[in-house]
């Protein structure tokens, strides 16, 4: 599991900028920078780090770099949220079979 992808993610500037990269099949830096409080280093920063995780891609075209996501590496995630997903859903069937038995 790459830590990396856990990491970019716990940021929640991190997760608005692939919310907003999924709405839309590529994004230009200056577009991306008006949607936040920040200069465009301070959204560059972020972006970096997304495409370190490997979550976003990016390409220049002329003087502009426009932006992407990648979506596959969140599968790890999904697929470790999965496994607890298990585990809660296992406890709650016992706890909703001792609360029936104390009812009864």
């Amino acid at each position: 599991m790459s830590e990396n992808v856990f990491d970019a993610i716990a940021d929640p500037t991190r997760r608005r900028l692939i919310r907003l990269l999924a709405e839309a099949e590529e994004v230009p830096l200056l577009e991306l920078t008006a949607q936040f409080q920040m200069g465009r280093t301070a959204v560059s920063k972020h972006l970096t780090i997304l495409k370190e995780a490997g979550l976003v891609l990016d390409r220049k075209v002329g003087r502009e770099t426009r932006f992407r996501l990648n979506a596959s590496p969140l599968r790890e995630i999904q697929d470790w949220v999965a496994y607890y997903s298990k585990f809660w859903s296992a406890n709650m069937l016992r706890l909703n079979q001792l609360l029936e038995e104390e009812v009864e």
